[in-house]
């Protein structure tokens, strides 16, 4: 399973997902979310919703010097927070620019597909499909 945008035209903004998925790690406010909702210019232009896409042959893993960042059997990756640096390497290198550094730890909130931030949303935007 893996979590995907069912409707991003009915997404308002709300940033529920980024909360739940927050508060899924036990933390509070937005830094440590896996999830992006940004403006394209306010309610009458919508919102983008940013995943993780579980790339196939994920170019995130791919340039992390460490091996923090592995490819999963199938698709996406695997972080083990171990073994991260912080190079931000990870976050230039998505191509759907779904890598988000954690100000605080200075390591990167790679979403792990565990579709805790559906049910949070009010507007039926995510949903999470079968491989």
């Amino acid at each position: 399973m893996r979590l995907s945008i069912k409707d991003a035209k009915r997404c308002v903004g709300c940033q529920s997902c980024m909360f739940a998925c927050t508060r899924r790690t036990g933390n509070a406010g937005l830094s440590n979310s896996s999830i992006g909702i940004k403006s394209q210019g306010g309610m009458s232009n919508g919102f983008s919703v940013i995943i993780c896409r579980s790339c196939y042959n994920p170019p995130c893993a791919a340039v992390c010097p460490t091996g923090a960042l592995t490819e999963k059997p199938g698709r996406g990756v695997i972080f083990n927070s171990s073994k991260c640096i912080g190079c931000g390497n990870c976050k230039n290198a998505c191509v759907v620019k779904a890598v988000f550094l954690n100000d605080t730890e200075n390591k990167p909130s790679i979403c792990v597909h565990c579709g805790y931030c559906v049910k949070f949303c009010p507007h039926n935007v995510l949903e999470m499909v079968k491989e």
